[in-house]
């Protein structure tokens, strides 16, 4: 369903008791909701489930870009403020994951918790040449061109030989995504900056890095793990997309974590 917030509308999945805790999913970069599904299946028995898709993604507005991590956390606190929840849990990977700790650095009052999976807390000035070089081949050539390449970053080469049906919701999810809001959150990449905050924040925080990730190394979750006091830290064998690949571990620590 479309849910109307101030500044544009936001696709929403709401299950699960409403009179339970709520927890928000927050996808990654050329994703949708759909990437959440095994793990709503698995909580909305218990808990009131709320996969968005980010603006730009999915069936959400797609403002003109470009976006900043301001406008992606603002988007979450007005989703809540539509839906009538004043604090939720947060799980976010990659993009989703960075917009978890914008939500708990600037909006502490509306977070339970923070799960923060696959993603940096910092982007070096080396990257940006990365984000530019994507942001042209979307531009230039449409999403199809990022499909491959994209694969070849969230998943191991077990997974993309072996599980053929995720492997085509997976391209499919890619080659949709518009390509103003791939480009406009390509830009908010490029400004992320929360590294030397982390050690401010004072809620539950689960960190779960991907030991075959060759977007966020391990030894990057690591070090945001030590940073914040008391946050937990869980290691599967994944590539980027861990929720995915490593389904069923990945599932059961966020139960275990929430």
């Amino acid at each position: 369903m479309l849910i109307q917030t101030p500044k544009l509308r936001l696709n929403v999945v709401d299950e699960g008791p409403r009179d339970a805790p709520a927890v928000i999913f927050s996808h990654s970069l050329a994703a949708n909701v759909d990437m959440w599904a095994a793990q709503s299946a698995a909580l909305a028995t218990r808990l009131r489930v709320v996969r968005y898709d980010t603006r730009g993604h999915g069936g959400s507005d797609v403002p003109d870009g470009p976006y900043g991590f301001p406008d992606l956390v603002g988007d979450v606190v007005a989703l809540l403020d539509a839906l009538g929840i004043a604090r939720a849990h947060f799980v976010g990977l990659s993009l989703g994951g960075m917009t978890a700790l914008g939500l708990a650095l600037e909006h502490p009052d509306r977070v339970l918790s923070i799960c923060v999976a696959n993603c940096a807390a910092r982007t070096a000035p080396a990257a940006c040449a990365m984000w530019d070089q994507r942001i042209r081949t979307a531009r230039d050539q449409g999403m199809q061109a990022l499909v491959e390449p994209t694969l070849a970053r969230w998943c191991t080469s077990a997974m993309i030989e072996r599980r053929a049906p995720q492997l085509a919701m997976l391209r499919q999810m890619i080659a949709a995504t518009p390509v103003t809001g791939y480009i406009a959150c390509c830009a908010a990449l490029k400004t992320l900056d929360y590294l030397d905050r982390l050690s401010s924040l004072a809620l539950p925080v689960m960190f779960i890095a991907g030991a075959h990730d060759p977007a966020v190394p391990v030894c990057s979750m690591r070090e945001m793990h030590d940073l914040v006091w008391g946050s937990r830290y869980v290691e599967l064998p994944s590539a980027h997309l861990s929720n995915i690949e490593c389904e069923a571990a990945f599932t059961a620590a966020l139960e275990a974590f929430l």
